[in-house]
């Protein structure tokens, strides 16, 4: 069998008669060589494929210009849009970066600290995984590489943070429906343990409180899994109450769109007898029929700032690690699902 053959900056060296340092700063672009030289030698690595070592390079300038990204669920459109927004900025600022998913599991998520950091990435972008309950691991990273958290946080942990505001975001759209004359309104919500979703929860009580309508528990309803198929499930069980809901809002467009499919089996009229509000603005939200009510959650503009606040704090090279939280403002965008022109 063929063995595969790599080809090394000595052996660039050898065929063009340089030395090695002089091939490497070549190949840097650095200012000393000249131009005549950078061209012949990145010609023959084209022609060889020759491919840095960017883990050996990083040993060398204890810097190895790549980026971890540690998420619960890739194929979740909101994270799709925030690593779009992360490998733009990423990229446009010279750094490669790694992506990982946690699948919510806290152990994953552990260990995948740790490949990150035996990797000797620069620093590491993080959302938690749902029901962590130990943060030692994370507090254990943070002596030694830059850490910034998004959309899943936790205030326990002192780092930068990049989130929403999910109490006003949930509160403007709960608010939304009350304009629209809906006095009973349910919502579908992650069970406890979630960031996001407990400040969307309080977001609803507070709207119904300042505009005086009664919590009712009935139909305040949790889920683990805030899906399409969860969505289309607890609305069957707020229909079969003797007093139905007059709106719904779903703290994910998921779960919101499960809402309509289980509405439109019924043949219950949007949002004239049931109004519906999700949460993302994903791409289904303007195919589904109606078109959904839902806040706008801009994950690529999520991710793009937290990759430029931790390139900030990797290359001031900072002892103190930074505490701040930067809120990305959210609209509600207002379709079919809640109102009727």
């Amino acid at each position: 069998m063929k063995k595969r053959k790599v080809t090394t900056l000595k052996e660039l060296a050898k065929k063009l008669n340089l030395s090695i340092s002089t091939v490497s700063r070549a190949l840097s672009d650095h200012p000393d060589i000249s131009d005549t030289t950078k061209k012949k030698v990145r010609q023959l690595a084209e022609k060889l494929q020759y491919a840095p070592n960017l883990f050996a390079r990083g040993f060398r300038s204890h810097r190895s210009h790549i980026l971890g990204v540690i998420v619960p669920n890739i194929t979740h459109y909101f994270t799709s849009t925030v690593l779009k927004g992360v490998l733009k900025e990423a990229e446009a600022k010279g750094y490669r970066v790694i992506i990982s998913e946690s699948n919510h599991n806290e152990r994953k998520q552990t260990e995948m600290l740790r490949t990150m950091s035996q990797f000797g990435v620069d620093g590491i972008l993080l959302a938690l995984a749902r029901n962590t309950t130990s943060l030692d691991s994370i507090l254990n990273i943070l002596d030694t590489t830059p850490l910034v958290m998004f959309d899943k946080v936790s205030h326990k942990i002192p780092c930068t943070q990049v989130v929403i505001d999910d109490e006003i975001a949930a509160f403007t759209a709960v608010e939304h429906l009350i304009h629209t004359g809906k006095k009973r309104i349910a919502i579908i919500k992650e069970t406890e343990h979630s960031f996001n979703s407990e400040k969307r929860f309080a977001g609803y009580v507070r709207a119904l409180k300042e505009h005086n309508i009664a919590i009712d528990k009935k139909i305040i309803l949790s889920t683990e899994d805030i899906s399409l198929t969860k969505g289309r499930m607890m609305t069957n069980i707020l229909l079969s109450l003797k007093e139905r809901p007059d709106a719904i809002f779903a703290i994910t467009d998921a779960a919101a769109i499960g809402v309509i499919k289980a509405l439109h089996k019924y043949n219950i009229k949007i949002p004239e007898e049931i109004a519906v509000v999700g949460f993302s603005n994903s791409t289904h939200a303007t195919i589904v029929q109606p078109s959904l009510t839902t806040v706008d959650q801009p994950g690529e503009k999520i991710g793009k700032t937290a990759v430029t606040y931790l390139i900030e704090e990797i290359e001031h090279e900072k002892n103190d690690i930074s505490t701040k939280t930067i809120t990305i403002k959210t609209n509600l965008i207002v379709r079919d699902s809640s109102f009727k022109a």
